[in-house]
């Protein structure tokens, strides 16, 4: 097993983390454009949404594919294909002709982006100690959280001087060169042990994840946080390109920088966890992000994105627990388990439009805050069962 802070858990961590990055590249490059593209394609709020809403829920499909395959084929060679497929993809989203045609781009596009997620915490799982793992899992997540910043900005700025053509252009020969470094950089696996893929045996696992409250609550926990968080952005976009503020895709795509605060709750998650147990954690998160979603209520910029600043802090610190928090109590089928959060997290993400549009349909930006209070108040309360629950099933703190 690999030890934290060795040459090869460094190695290892790199790769996974540079995986992670393009992956998050990849899906959130066309989030600045929105306002652009509800303006060019005659669309409205909820239509334009469906750019990111079919990637996620693609993801989420695939998902259940790759996390079980892992479990019978391996981790590696499924993580190196899917990123070269999402790379091409890009590409040829820069030349397509309609905008009914760049959702079905995006689509299998999502899919293919599923492969990494779906298998990196369980690679882990296989191939580090538990205290390596932890490790890693918080500048993995932190490495999603500059994969989505740096999707935005090169996506904003690109798409304010030459459109989205240019935009996923620029994108699709990032990821090319970055998959190349991927390849290389990833160890071989010494500890993973295959299983005979069975779709019975596969859908007993999954059932058998579902019925286990430790792992179905924290399913909950990250899909429920990420239909909030994700979404959020999204209609911050259409605030911030109106009046007052009038901003226009590259400065949208600036907003996204507030995402570093997500990459230093997720890096410093390794270090809490040493002192509050991992629902303790959690539970901190949450309080944050609700803080920092009322913060946004302010007609000031700089409060705005103090506010965005703090609800990534406090959400990828509560992802990053849960997300491990999985990856250690699935008792067999880690690919699976892993694979199963996920599917719950982009889920939400995927349906969080339709949650929030009605709300910014009566009340705007007022209206967002609200539904996300209502989600934010059941998170918090299934961190709380967690905290009162320890892995054996008995209660106690």
């Amino acid at each position: 097993m690999i030890q934290i802070r060795s040459a090869a858990w460094w190695r290892a961590t790199l790769a996974l983390s540079l995986g992670s990055l393009l992956v998050f590249i990849n899906l959130y490059a066309p989030q600045p454009l929105l306002p652009d593209l509800r303006e060019a394609h005659g669309v409205s709020t909820m239509v334009v949404g469906l750019v990111m809403s079919v990637a996620t829920l693609s993801l989420a499909a695939a998902l259940l594919v790759f996390g079980p395959l892992s479990d019978a084929i391996g981790r590696a060679g499924i993580m190196r294909f899917t990123l070269l497929a999402a790379g091409v993809l890009s590409l040829a989203l820069a030349l397509a002709p309609s905008f009914e045609i760049l959702l079905v781009l995006r689509l299998l596009q999502g899919f293919v982006l599923g492969g990494l997620p779906a298998v990196a915490i369980a690679w882990m799982g296989d191939e580090f100690e538990p205290e390596a793992m932890l490790a890693a899992v918080g500048l993995y997540i932190g490495a999603n959280t500059l994969g989505g910043i740096s999707g935005r900005v090169v996506g904003g700025g690109m798409g304010e001087l030459g459109g989205s053509a240019a935009a996923f252009l620029t994108v699709g020969m990032i990821t090319l060169v970055g998959v190349a470094v991927f390849w290389k950089l990833l160890p071989p696996a010494r500890g993973f042990t295959p299983r005979r893929f069975e779709m019975r045996a596969a859908l007993a696992d999954l059932r058998g994840h579902l019925g286990n409250p430790l792992l179905l609550s924290a399913y909950l926990l990250g899909g429920l946080n990420f239909l909030i968080f994700i979404n959020q952005y999204s209609y911050i976009t259409f605030r911030m390109a109106a009046a007052p503020f009038n901003l226009g895709s590259t400065l949208l795509g600036l907003i996204f920088l507030t995402y570093l605060g997500g990459t230093l709750g997720s890096s410093l998650s390794g270090r809490l966890v040493r002192h509050l147990s991992q629902p303790a954690c959690m539970m901190m998160g949450i309080v944050i992000f609700m803080a920092g979603t009322l913060v946004t209520l302010a007609d000031s910029l700089v409060l705005v994105l103090l506010g965005l600043t703090l609800n990534a802090f406090g959400f990828f610190v509560a992802h990053s627990m849960a997300s491990s928090w999985v990856g250690r109590h699935a008792g067999q089928a880690r690919g699976s388990a892993s694979a199963l959060y996920l599917v719950f997290y982009y889920t939400g993400a995927s349906l969080g439009v339709f949650w929030l549009e009605p709300f910014w349909n009566l009340y705007d930006w007022r209206g967002v805050v609200l539904a996300s209070w209502l989600v934010l108040g059941v998170t918090l309360t299934i961190t709380g069962f967690l905290w009162r629950r320890r892995p054996d099933g008995k209660v106690g703190l």
